[in-house]
């Protein structure tokens, strides 16, 4: 539109909306503002060749406004036209007709060059509303061809494909790619995701910065682009109808509304559980951190099985709780994946490839000194670390994050099992209570646990 700036303000009180040329009026307040200097200067070399005053000055301050000075020697060639305006030491001011009218429109100029805009703005809008219905019309269905056009841009270029809509809850993707993250890498490794109402739930565990949450941002992503009508990045994909996407991922807080991180975390989880059907997509990220271990382990453990069988919606679950991937094993809806790593050289390298099972260890430590920690850190965390495990198994106390499932602890050699029962009757008593003779007696009764 003629009427408008190319890159107007936000506001129009700001000015600059209405485009230079199309208002007159408009235009010559504009100049007056921008061509003061300029103005001045043809007025004083004017001057100057009709009064034959060589150093007649054309000048401007905010006091006084704009005047003509002259200097007392000059005084006699001033013309009967001049106006004097104020007396000093060794000049005296002047003010012409002409140089008056300039003030008034130069001082003035701005405020009126706003109010103008303001008006024809105005009258501009209430012209364009008898058009309304039809803007509105026009900007809908530009505003969607545009999405459709990028999109479309973006799937020639990246190689998307067109997913298979169906009825039912399914996500079976095929080598499937984060949207953004695969342009901003120099490789991504792209991973498969099969969720169906008889496998509906994956859990994943490998170590941080292994890709989980890329994983599951991205197959919420594609399922996201499908039911907008988009092609996705992957090689296939058959996607369900979902009436949901829920998502748990990242730490927040808001402690101006007096929760805590952990607070929304299971607020979040709260919604999730109340909230999602079989229809439904969900991802969480690491629930239960915000807690002491038993308890998040204890909430993380329910909520997962909440999930599996009472919602039985698609799920993808990642967790550093190790001891969960035991629903695996329970639940025949559930199963473990894990995202792999491994060490080479001594330094950790993660391959961000989604395979079966849980993973075998969490690399945490590494992920520790890949940040920066320092190494003498690093290696007294990993001396604290062993003894804090070889405490827990002599003690029998909670499982360590990567120990044996129940099954094979069973399968303990006889000794293993002669210590851990020695070591539960030394706990059950109080030294400083015992006789020497029931002493006697405990160290008898210890012995024949051996046996």
């Amino acid at each position: 539109m003629q009427a408008l700036a190319e890159n107007p303000p936000v506001l129009i009180r700001d000015g600059g909306v209405i485009a230079d040329g199309y208002h007159t009026e408009l235009d010559e307040l504009r100049n007056i503002q921008t061509g003061s200097g300029q103005f001045l200067i043809e007025l004083e070399k004017q001057e100057r060749e009709a009064t034959g005053i060589s150093n007649l000055k054309v000048e401007f301050n905010r006091v006084h406004g704009f005047y003509i000075e002259v200097s007392s020697s000059q005084a006699d060639k001033v013309p009967a036209h001049y106006i004097r305006r104020q007396t000093m030491k060794n000049a005296e001011r002047y003010i012409t007709e002409e140089l008056k009218a300039f003030e008034e429109k130069a001082l003035s100029a701005k405020d009126k060059a706003l109010n103008l805009e303001k008006v024809i703005y105005e009258n501009l809008m209430a012209w364009l509303g008898q058009f309304t219905p039809f803007l509105q019309r026009c900007a809908r269905e530009l505003s969607e061809l545009d999405a459709m056009a990028a999109l479309a841009i973006v799937a020639f270029e990246a190689n998307w494909v067109r997913p298979q809509m169906v009825p039912h809850a399914l996500l079976n993707i095929q080598q499937g790619r984060h949207p953004v993250l695969e342009v901003q890498v120099e490789q991504f490794t792209p991973n498969d995701c099969a969720l169906h109402p008889g496998k509906h739930m994956a859990l994943i565990t490998g170590p941080n910065m292994g890709g989980k949450s890329t994983y599951m941002r991205q197959t919420a992503l594609i399922a996201l682009l499908a039911h907008m009508g988009s092609f996705v990045p992957a090689t296939n994909a058959q996607i369900g109808l979902l009436d949901r996407i829920f998502t748990r991922i990242g730490a927040s807080d808001d402690l101006a509304g007096g929760r805590s991180t952990f607070m929304v975390e299971m607020t979040e989880a709260a919604t999730i559980v109340r909230q999602a059907t079989p229809q439904s997509l969900v991802i969480m990220d690491e629930i239960g951190r915000g807690t002491s271990t038993f308890d998040g382990l204890s909430l993380a453990w329910e909520i997962a099985k909440r999930l599996a069988n009472t919602n039985k919606c698609l799920t993808l679950f990642a967790t550093h709780y190790f001891e969960i991937t035991a629903l695996g094993h329970e639940l025949d809806s559930v199963f473990n994946v894990h995202l792999s790593a491994t060490e080479h050289q001594g330094k950790l390298v993660f391959l961000h490839r989604i395979e079966a099972g849980p993973a075998s260890q969490s690399y945490g430590l590494q992920v520790a000194k890949l940040a920066g920690l320092p190494a003498l850190v690093v290696k007294n965390a990993q001396k604290r670390l062993d003894q804090l495990e070889a405490d827990k198994r002599a003690m029998n106390a909670q499982v360590d994050l990567f120990d044996m499932p129940t099954q094979e602890a069973a399968e303990q050699p006889a000794s293993a099992q002669h210590v851990n029962l020695i070591l539960e009757k030394l706990n059950e008593i109080d030294p400083d209570e015992l006789s020497p003779r029931e002493a006697l007696q405990l160290i008898f009764q210890l012995k024949g646990l051996q046996t």
